[in-house]
């Protein structure tokens, strides 16, 4: 599960045309962090064609993965790959849930790993150990496993959102394409067709009560992904007014029209008895089981990594599909087709690592074509590696619909990043649960997300990243 954000352009990620990732994420205020950089404590090796950085013999590397949605597997092949190259090394690959509450004693103590998988609701605030990372130019700069200078066999647009005061910190590796999904087969078989507004979105609840179904569902860490949506529907409502306004922390952003009128259509669902009841008190893959398996709700926003971690809960011929999410009017600044998309898993190499080498041949690795391929065909999900997927998505119907999704956005797509950069997700959590299980209205909804919004920007201690 990770929630995560400038708009550039991005054309269809198969033909390798602009595929922008514009996302940084980098919440959860990591307060003891802060500090200067520093470089490898680990002895050199010789640098050769095949071991760039000079990652020292019979080495042992330390990588810490998120375990999210797309699981540890792809990490484990990666690390075999390093392994197999690097002769005689040793990749030990650690899964966790929570990166900031677990490797904060270990940056205070000067001692973390050698690569982090910096993702999740828990993750990192970049903002407050950028000065502890490794450039990852070289990463970029070397020749990937197959010969080739691995920048260009990359998307465009993935380094700048890792790019801080001129330092590449931050490697984004997988392409995450945000949708409304839903059962093809379900609603076909009811010839229902996804609603592109929030007017439509309360016929179609009507007719999904009729069949006993509700129209959306939650779980309660993942009660933001509404938020995901909310905003996404009001940056194509309200175009980029919208989008700087949140980005730069303005007063009464969350006051704008297009965010009220998509807060209000919300509202409406929610009042009509369309949502779920109980999803504050439900863990999240379990109100996502009730979706993908029972088929209690028939919609539900998220990432394209939602096939993958529900692959286990998933009824036999639920043909997964993504949609665009719903704008408010037909005359929204952006159309209905514009996408909210990004890259994410955001991969660092802490300076004070004992193997900086290792944990940079480790990028290498992820970054060579038989991993990004394994990575695409495990998890359903593209990484930045240009020229991964076949043209039948590896049989997924979800990463297919990705593929339809970006073809049909064409340039029209858009992303944030003040979510996750200045860690709001945790404080959030709690404002939009109490929203969705209909204990507030949006006057409330909106308060206490401009309150969240305010105490970060009037705070003189954090570092703000102004957007233009």
């Amino acid at each position: 599960m990770t929630i995560k954000e400038h708009p550039l352009q991005r054309r269809d990620f198969l033909r390798g045309a602009l595929l922008t990732a514009v996302l940084i994420p980098a919440g959860g205020m990591l307060a003891s962090c802060v500090g200067g950089g520093g470089s490898s404590t680990s002895p050199g090796g010789t640098v050769t064609k095949t071991n760039p950085f000079g990652m020292a013999d019979k080495s042992t590397v330390d990588a810490v993965i998120f375990k999210g949605g797309y699981g540890i597997d792809y990490a484990d092949f990666a690390a075999k790959v390093e392994e197999k190259l690097q002769k005689g090394s040793t990749v030990k690959v650690t899964a966790q849930t929570n990166i900031a509450q677990t490797l904060q004693p270990r940056f205070v103590g000067g001692n973390p790993p050698d690569v982090i998988d910096n993702s999740g609701a828990g993750l990192i605030g970049i903002n407050t150990i950028r000065g502890q990372l490794e450039d990852l130019t070289s990463v970029v700069e070397a020749k990937n496993y197959e010969g080739t200078v691995i920048k260009d066999t990359l998307y465009a647009g993935v380094i700048e959102p890792g790019t801080f005061d001129g330092k590449f910190v931050q490697l984004n590796y997988v392409l995450t394409v945000y949708a409304l999904w839903y059962s093809a087969s379900l609603f076909e078989a009811n010839g229902w067709t996804v609603p592109k507004t929030w007017d439509e979105m309360l016929v179609l609840g009507a007719k999904a009560k009729a069949q006993g179904k509700y129209l959306f569902g939650w779980g309660k860490e993942a009660a933001t992904y509404y938020q995901t949506m909310a905003i996404a529907s009001a940056i194509k409502e309200g175009g980029d007014e919208v989008r700087l306004a949140l980005e730069n922390l303005k007063d009464g952003c969350w006051s704008l029209p297009a965010v009220q009128a998509v807060f209000t259509g919300m509202k409406k669902v929610i009042d009509a008895g369309y949502m779920q009841p109980g999803g504050a008190g439900t863990q999240f893959t379990a109100a996502q089981s009730q979706w993908s398996n029972d088929e209690k709700f028939i919609l539900y926003p998220s990432g394209g990594w939602i096939e993958n971690e529900m692959k286990k809960a998933t009824k036999d011929g639920f043909k997964m599909t993504g949609a665009p999410e719903p704008t408010v009017t037909s005359s929204s600044k952006l159309p209905y087709t514009a996408l909210h998309s990004t890259a994410g898993e955001g991969y660092i190499v802490p300076s004070q690592g004992k193997n900086v080498a290792g944990g940079k041949e480790f990028l290498r690795a992820m970054l060579s074509h038989d991993a990004a391929v394994n990575f695409a065909k495990t998890t359903f999900s593209s990484t930045i590696v240009k020229g991964t997927i076949p043209s039948d998505g590896f049989g997924s119907t979800a990463l297919v619909s990705q593929v339809k999704l970006l073809e049909g956005a064409g340039s029209d797509v858009f992303s944030w990043n003040f979510v996750d950069l200045y860690g709001l997700n945790p404080d959030q959590l709690v404002v939009w649960n109490t929203f969705l299980q209909g204990a507030s209205d949006v006057a409330t909804l909106t308060k206490g997300l401009q309150d969240i919004t305010d105490k970060t920007r009037n705070d003189s201690s954090v570092k703000k990243v102004t957007v233009k």
